[in-house]
């Protein structure tokens, strides 16, 4: 059995942490490291509440994600968001990927939760997308093995797009396995910034993004939405 460590990089969660924690807790894994960037609201005390392991780090989710593996003990490493539960079958399904050599890491599909009929079009694009590209954002749980991630130096240390980053890294050093189960993810910033607005911002950012410009600069146009 592999033994699979959860880092879940917070800031301000309250609202969604304790439903995520709950349904985690329910699967076991090795360890869940919660990694907060300075959190003003209840995040603490729940984790506190289901006694899991809470680090400080400054506020930037590469560097959180960074620091959890850090501080992890298991020989792989998922990434969980804060808004995103994973299925009863996550971690079978990632000790059998992760069981064929070929595969240095790899994510989840996506479903993202909510009523819209939109939303389930937008999800099927998005697995299609990451599976073509074998490119994952980081709402797709992704996890990797944890001697890559050593090797990789860990994601980079950019305010934006570091999970397409270090995706990219990923990939031209050996294969990404696209599993067919599902995270279940928030909608709450298709909700709170309207679905076509979205989808337009998040493809010109992505594509600002491959062409050169600064994630730096990017960053200025991506509220964070708790």
């Amino acid at each position: 059995m592999m033994n699979i460590s959860v880092i879940v990089p917070v800031l301000n969660e309250e609202q969604t942490l304790a439903v995520t924690l709950a349904a985690l807790t329910r699967l076991a894994p090795h360890e869940i490291i919660v990694v907060d960037g300075g959190s003003t609201d209840k995040t603490a005390a729940i984790c506190q509440q289901f006694g899991v392991t809470f680090l400080p780090s400054h506020p930037s989710r590469a560097r959180q994600m960074n620091r959890g593996a850090q501080e992890a003990s298991g020989d792989v490493l998922l990434f969980l968001h804060a808004d995103t539960r994973l299925p009863e079958s996550a971690f079978r399904d990632v000790a059998t990927a992760l069981s064929d050599s070929r595969y240095l890491g790899g994510r989840f599909d996506v479903e993202l939760e909510g009523g819209h009929w939109m939303l389930k079009i937008i999800g099927a694009m998005i697995n299609c997308r990451s599976r073509l590209s074998k490119i994952a954002t980081g709402d797709q749980a992704i996890f990797i093995r944890r001697e890559i991630f050593e090797q990789m130096g860990g994601y980079p240390d950019i305010p934006l797009m570091e999970d397409i980053a270090f995706c990219r890294t990923l990939k031209r050093m050996g294969d990404i396995a696209c599993l067919k189960s599902r995270v279940v993810s928030s909608a709450r910033r298709w909700q709170a910034e309207g679905l076509w607005r979205t989808i337009l911002k998040m493809w010109a950012l992505k594509l600002l993004f491959f062409a050169g410009v600064s994630p730096h600069r990017l960053k200025q146009y991506y509220a964070d939405t708790r």
